[in-house]
């Protein structure tokens, strides 16, 4: 059994998850806390939880995703887990975050790469890797078949998908994306995104407007 915690963090209201199961083996994906109430937070409910972080996940690394990241990995010790791809993505953040005005670092941890159909467990859980370039170029999406939930970033939302104008973003590649990998789902999984409210795969293939 999947327990999904999500929190909306930092100016872009970015969601940030914390998924574990019945043992209380925990990934944590997309940290974006960025105030110091915000990391609070997200360190309570694991430490009240008793969670054991494995690794933390990266479905992107655009800087909304990442402004806890360097937070993250000095908590908890863990291996980030991303696409190699998304590399220099995550290197462009100390950029991207003076064209907002503020000082970022550049992140200062153990990375471990992972490709498209690698199986992530927890116990027996396992999270299948997509490849689902478009709105970055290594974005990728966490897909549980057993409990019907794709955990799946800034590619779909609810009646909406990701924007594409930013640095390599790609309309054609995210629109293939999402038919090719996403809604092929079975069309009761629920769609965890990077912003607003889940959805689920069947609502948007009947209802999402670019569709």
């Amino acid at each position: 059994m999947i327990t999904i915690k999500s929190f909306a963090f930092n100016p872009f209201s970015e969601n940030t998850y914390v998924v574990f199961n019945a043992n209380k083996k925990a990934f944590l994906i997309d940290p974006g806390n960025f105030s110091a109430e915000e990391t609070r937070t997200l360190n309570e409910f694991v430490a009240e939880n008793k969670l054991k972080v494995q690794n933390i996940l990266l479905t992107h690394a655009h800087i909304d995703h990442v402004l806890g990241l360097q937070k993250a990995f000095d908590e908890y010790e863990v291996p980030v887990l991303m696409h190699q791809t998304e590399k220099e993505i995550l290197d462009r953040n100390p950029m991207d975050a003076n064209r907002f005005g503020f000082f970022f670092k550049p992140f200062d941890g153990e990375i471990h790469y992972v490709k498209e159909t690698e199986i992530l467990k927890l116990d027996k859980d396992e999270f299948e890797i997509l490849h689902v370039p478009g709105h970055s170029p290594g974005h990728i999406a966490f897909h549980n078949a057993a409990e019907k939930l794709v955990i799946s970033g800034d590619v779909l939302f609810e009646g909406s998908i990701g924007r594409t104008d930013l640095y390599k973003g790609n309309s054609e590649e995210l629109l293939s994306s999402i038919k090719t990998k996403l809604f092929i789902l079975d069309e009761d999984t629920k769609v965890y995104n990077g912003h607003g409210n889940p959805t689920t795969i069947g609502f948007e293939k009947k209802h999402n407007p670019f569709f």
